[in-house]
């Protein structure tokens, strides 16, 4: 089943090792972003040079910020699509990310105008940093922040992927593409597009990205560590008389008895009111640079060690061995059944592994959702992900035609509203999309988490319910040895 970019184009992965580049799926996106501060950190040169460019091109939004634009600069100058190209994100089941929208174009022209003003001129770190638009609020995430910078790099992804293509691919398979966006014109002020050879498939072109770019988890700089650092951050001022104002106002937000997320308020305010504290933490992560490069190249390898290997095994393994890929009955039974099938090889194969990532049970509901969703690629039914018909989204709904639909909705077992959701949720999302059949999947980590599962069926006299699929995925109860 040609499911990565190295079974599509038949080239040896090890090619793509030795050049440096992640073996992409190209069924669904892969939840690996690229970081910027790998650019900044690296020693190479041409990386040096694309950060540069990078802070180049904020300076330039900054004199802009200096006045009101209309909507259409606005668009033009500081929103993006999503590079759907390169198949990293978010998105499950295909790569149609929805990009830099227009909250995030007005909000980074506003901060760039007031609060990241000295962008470019500052003075307390080496250098200036695109991840500093994360720590102006919350929810500007590793997303937004990698969305940004494969933009801004399209050109280098561009020739990257077409070296490699040249050197490796067949001609056959690749194509002349003119690359919308590709670089900015200083003197024109507008962006341009560049045509290149490049990896062709199923009506697009297909981009590579280097492995030592790419990280896990969050980027290097992120709101969330600056939040949870904050302690460290006023002691880093070295005027005395800032010092205590900083923490008198942080005082001053604080309850008689502060619980955490009392404390991350307090915080995030003295934060937004004394923006030197941003420096200072951009300075902290900077000293400790050296981390960044090793952790995100952990974490990335353990995501080729699932999302590559791991998933090749476990559809070799249901392609040879069952007819995981042939089930001609209504998209209700098969719905049921792959979720049996996946069940099945998480708890009694090598599965596991790919639900608990280095030895912590993953903790998102998306982690396991992609997993699920790859292992239907090929199918005869039409997949979709996140249906949203008015009353909130569903997982998966599959369908053959018009008529024949089913719903596939996941929970982790220590979901709080797990119990709620099991009264209400389903039935609630089957009104609204026209059916009544759905496949509830429940995956516990924990012994505890399983009796609390079977606790709760037994709550609603669902035990015996045939379409709840229960998951055991711990990691402590398997066998040693691979039945695969």
């Amino acid at each position: 089943m040609e499911l990565h970019f190295s079974d599509c184009f038949g080239v040896d992965p090890q090619a793509l090792v030795e050049y440096g580049a992640f073996d992409i799926s190209l069924a669904s996106d892969l939840p690996l972003f690229i970081d910027p501060f790998l650019l900044f950190n690296s020693d190479k040169p041409e990386y040096q040079s694309l950060h540069e460019s990078i802070l180049a091109y904020l300076v330039y939004l900054k004199d802009k910020a200096v006045a009101d634009l209309d909507d259409a600069t606005i668009a033009n100058l500081y929103r993006f699509k999503e590079v759907r190209q390169n198949w990293l994100g978010f998105t499950v089941l295909g790569n149609g990310g929805s990009g830099l929208g227009h909250s995030f174009a007005v909000s980074l022209h506003r901060a760039l105008g007031s609060i990241l003003n000295n962008f470019g001129d500052e003075s307390v770190t080496r250098s200036s940093h695109l991840e500093k638009l994360c720590l102006i609020r919350p929810g500007v995430g590793r997303d937004s922040i990698s969305d940004f910078t494969t933009n801004l790099i399209k050109d280098f992804l561009c020739d990257y992927t077409a070296m490699f293509a040249r050197d490796h691919l067949s001609d056959e398979v690749c194509r002349d593409v003119p690359v919308t966006r590709a670089r900015f014109n200083y003197a024109t002020e507008t962006w341009q597009t560049v045509r290149y050879r490049l990896p062709y498939v199923n009506g697009d072109f297909v981009l590579l990205t280097p492995v030592d770019l790419l990280t896990r988890d969050d980027t290097w700089i992120n709101y969330s560590d600056m939040v949870n650092r904050f302690p460290l951050l006023p002691e880093a001022i070295p005027d005395p008389q800032l010092r205590a104002e900083v923490n008198a106002y942080f005082r001053s937000h604080l309850t008689r008895h502060p619980k955490k997320q009392d404390i991350d308020r307090a915080a995030a305010l003295t934060i937004r009111n004394f923006p030197e504290l941003i420096d200072r933490y951009i300075k902290l992560k900077e000293d400790q640079g050296d981390q960044a490069a090793a952790i995100s190249a952990k974490h990335v390898e353990a995501a080729d060690g699932v999302f590559v290997q791991q998933l090749k095994d476990l559809l070799a393994d249901l392609e040879s061995r069952t007819t995981f890929f042939d089930l001609p009955s209504s998209s209700y039974e098969e719905s049921l059944a792959r979720a049996h099938f996946f069940k099945d090889y998480i708890e009694n194969q090598d599965g596991y592994l790919l639900v608990n990532r280095a030895g912590r049970p993953i903790s998102s509901e998306k982690d396991v959702q992609l997993f699920f969703g790859l292992v239907w690629y090929g199918s005869q039914l039409d997949l979709n992900r996140e249906v949203n018909n008015g009353r909130g989204p569903v997982d998966f709904k599959a369908s053959r035609g018009a008529i024949d639909k089913s719903l596939i909705e996941f929970k982790l077992a220590s979901n709080s509203q797990l119990r709620r959701n099991l009264e209400r949720q389903v039935a609630i999302y089957e009104a609204a999309n026209g059916t009544r059949k759905s496949v509830k999947v429940i995956v516990a980590y924990t012994a505890g988490e399983l009796a609390k599962v079977s606790r709760t069926l037994k709550a609603l006299k669902l035990t015996d319910e045939p379409s709840i699929v229960v998951i055991d995925a711990r990691n402590d109860n398997k066998p040693s040895g691979s039945k695969a």
